[in-house]
């Protein structure tokens, strides 16, 4: 009978010492503290013409990552790039361009290098019933030919600015927008006859434009680097982001717009 209770006794402690082993503060569980990372807003700063093969990355790390929202904001690299030194509070920054990362990186405010993601080139966008006739490269400089091109100092202005010099053709035209997606725009509404925009733009918009390649695009590739940003609020969260953005489902759906993959 005495040997029973002392067995007993022995496996109550037992007990109690593996249950004491597994109990603690919701603080410091490994569960409560990996939730902790997984939470959040992340801040990107992205090229307007990453704008759809974006969205679907960003719902897809968001559905990798419960807790996480990611808010994404498009505009012009050269826009984007003044917000960053003018302190916006932001986690990655992916450009259109190396010109406009490398004013980041001289300023100091990129974490790790950046990494090249994805390439794109130039297309010009035309109406669905192309009523200018546009075929090429050259048809843009004939008169009467309203054509909206990007700023200078957005990538797909110094783009069409590298095909003008490579070509010898000179372009008038009736707009210089601050964003890709605003010469898209004016194409789509009629208000210009052709935009000088990206191949993935002409793609992601679908039947509203047409979209006419010329071979002198070759001459002007626009790089696409991705970078962590210095201080960012939400750093670990940030290199995950770009990792996802260069794995193998962010490859998925930039692929699907057109973009040409490193």
């Amino acid at each position: 009978m005495r040997k029973l209770v002392v067995a007993v006794g022995s496996a109550a402690l037992l007990l109690t010492a593996c249950g004491g082993g597994q109990t603690s503060s919701p603080g410091t569980s490994t569960t409560s503290s990996s939730a902790a990372k997984e939470s959040g807003t992340l801040t990107v700063l992205a090229a307007a013409s990453l704008t759809t093969s974006f969205n679907k990355i960003k719902a897809e790390f968001e559905a990798a990552h419960p807790g996480v929202t990611v808010k994404v904001t498009y505009d012009g690299s050269s826009a984007l790039v003044q917000q960053i030194t003018n302190g916006a509070a932001a986690d990655v920054f992916a450009s259109a361009d190396q010109a406009n990362m490398a004013k980041v990186t001289k300023a100091g405010l990129n974490d790790g290098a950046p990494q090249l993601f994805a390439r794109n080139k130039l297309e010009i966008a035309v109406p669905p019933d192309n009523p200018k006739n546009i075929a090429g490269f050259a048809d843009l400089a004939k008169p009467g030919v309203v054509v909206v091109v990007c700023a200078d100092a957005v990538p797909c202005g110094a783009a069409a600015l590298k095909v003008e010099q490579a070509t010898g053709i000179t372009i008038t035209p009736a707009s210089k927008e601050t964003a890709v997606t605003g010469v898209l725009s004016k194409v789509e509404s009629g208000d210009a006859d052709a935009g000088l925009v990206y191949l993935t733009d002409v793609n992601s918009a679908g039947s509203k434009v047409k979209g006419v390649p010329f071979p002198e695009a070759d001459k002007a590739i626009n790089d696409y680097p991705i970078t962590v940003l210095k201080n960012a609020p939400q750093a670990a969260l940030a290199k995950e982001f770009v990792a996802f953005v260069r794995g193998d489902q962010g490859r998925k759906e930039l692929g699907a717009v057109g973009f040409q993959l490193p």
